[in-house]
């Protein structure tokens, strides 16, 4: 959640985007077998993918922080979402787990590096890929240790991994490399052009004020503090990645969605002004799972409605 010079990852996905039952049918043939991406020839079987395509599973379940990529068991968070029989949303058909997995990786500055930098470091509206390459870099070349940086075709694979991770394609022609990935329904990126992209700092109604919380409450945790600048939250300070850039959200969409998270849970979150410094105080000690168990009661309710 804070960028390294040293702990950096690039390319590791073998250049796969997420696929929309990846990280479903990855978990649960997971749960069932640990050493499943242990035995790679097992694994295309159980998966009914290519050889690469099983690594790439494999790394967007750890870059999405599912599964710990040090002792290789399933994160509390990934059993929490898609545990089989008791997840919260273990098909991936929640809008709020799109959110919530998109921060699950652009905050995860060491696995998913690229997409980390992009929605923390990079601000351009318009951009090619070209650009993106560049800029991306650019920034290498400044703050990560020479040792570490990638090779020039790897970042190129990252930058293209990139926009069709987010954008929806405009390409008429199905094919296996045109299928779109589960995050392309944030729209977070709008691709207009050939190899040309829009990324703008917008509403997003439909971003739930609890997974903004939620991204809230841990960089409260990994700061070890119990008060933080509003500031910080919108645009990214001392290397941390920001809410506010993370979920591309405009300032003032930002301090609505806030408002709201505090209106909600006025016991645990409140806005104080000193000196023209607004800050975010947690007044009464507030898991982050905590509010997502808030979030898919809701949602599970709004559903019951619904039917």
């Amino acid at each position: 959640m804070k960028f390294s010079s040293e702990k950096v990852a690039f390319g590791r996905h073998e250049t796969f985007h997420l696929r929309f039952s990846w990280l479903s049918k990855g978990f649960a043939a997971f749960q069932k077998n640990r050493e499943l991406f242990e035995d790679v020839d097992s694994a295309t079987v159980t998966l009914g993918v290519g050889k690469n395509m099983v690594h790439s599973i494999r790394y967007w379940m750890r870059a999405a922080q599912l599964i710990d990529p040090i002792d290789n068991h399933p994160t509390k968070l990934g059993q929490y979402i898609f545990e089989s029989k008791c997840g919260q949303d273990p098909f991936l058909e929640d809008q709020g787990t799109l959110w919530l997995i998109h921060w699950l990786l652009a905050s995860n500055t060491e696995m998913s590096t690229t997409i980390a930098w992009f929605f923390s470091k990079y601000h351009k509206t318009n951009f090619d890929q070209n650009e993106l390459r560049a800029a991306l870099s650019s920034y290498l070349q400044d703050s990560v240790k020479s040792t570490r940086r990638p090779a020039a075709s790897t970042l190129k694979n990252d930058v293209s991994v990139l926009s069709r991770l987010y954008a929806k394609t405009q390409s008429a022609i199905v094919a296996e490399d045109a299928l779109d990935s589960p995050l392309s329904e944030l729209g977070l990126i709008v691709e207009y052009g050939k190899s040309a992209y829009s990324s703008f700092f917008e509403d997003h109604v439909d971003l739930p004020s609890e997974i903004l919380g939620f991204a809230i409450l841990e960089l409260m945790s990994l700061e070890d503090s119990k008060i933080i600048p509003v500031e910080d939250l919108i645009h990214s300070a001392e290397d941390y990645v920001s809410p506010g850039s993370v979920f591309r959200l405009s300032e003032a969409s930002f301090m609505l969605k806030l408002e709201e998270l505090v209106r909600k849970y006025p016991d645990n979150f409140v806005l104080r002004e000193t000196a023209g410094l607004r800050q975010l105080y947690l007044n009464e000690p507030m898991g982050s799972m905590e509010l997502l168990d808030e979030y898919y009661t809701q949602s599970s309710k709004s559903m019951e409605r619904a039917a």
